[in-house]
């Protein structure tokens, strides 16, 4: 019985060598790139397995992008413009329902009937108009966000001609926990779109 376990012991520590040997082994063989094309062994320049991924940092983009920052200023002015309509509509307004208000007591039903109807018809219009301002804003800045991502992927599409990147990520710290520097291009798509914005 004892000589039996001696025995099963050397079996063990045979197995554990062989699989030792195997595994460190295996790690030494050089592994052959697959060529591009089946069938093609002269292919010089198989593609890598793994995916290449690159990101940009989107706060800095919108810091230092002229093109985001003309817009940007475009769409602010366009609100101050709504702001400033609202606001004189609402003054006038406001006026008319001072006016009702002095002849108070003296206005005829016929007067005061109108009145009502007109106040109707100012709320309703200025209610209107609100609306249409608001969401010529809304549309003027889908249309920058649209043509922005446009730009931005017209851009990366010639940048990632020599760079063979398999995804350029938006990098969002909301999101993302982890992040490689050496992967950020963040300044070559500054450098890149402002160029391509001053030529226009």
């Amino acid at each position: 019985m004892k000589q039996f376990s001696i025995g099963l012991n050397i079996l063990v520590l045979i197995l554990i060598g062989i699989l030792f040997y195997l595994h460190f082994d295996g790690k030494n063989k050089s592994v052959k790139p697959v060529s591009a094309k089946r069938g093609d062994n002269n292919s010089k320049d198989a593609p890598a397995t793994g995916s290449r991924i690159a990101y940009f940092e989107m706060d800095s983009l919108q810091a230092n992008y002229n093109y985001f920052k003309d817009a940007l200023s475009l769409l602010k002015d366009k609100e101050q413009a709504m702001n400033t309509e609202l606001a004189g509509l609402e003054k006038a307004y406001q006026r008319r329902v001072n006016e009702w208000q002095k002849k108070g007591a003296s206005m005829s039903q016929s007067e005061a009937d109108a009145a009502q109807r007109e106040n109707a018809q100012l709320q309703q219009a200025y209610q209107s108009r609100k609306q249409s301002l608001e969401e010529s804003v809304a549309k003027q800045s889908m249309e920058f966000k649209k043509d922005i991502k446009k730009k931005i992927e017209g851009y990366l599409s010639e940048y990632n001609r020599d760079k063979n990147y398999t995804y350029v990520l938006s990098y969002e710290p909301d999101f993302i926990f982890l992040k490689d520097t050496t992967l950020n291009i963040t300044n070559d798509l500054v450098t890149g779109l402002n160029a391509t914005y001053k030529k226009k």
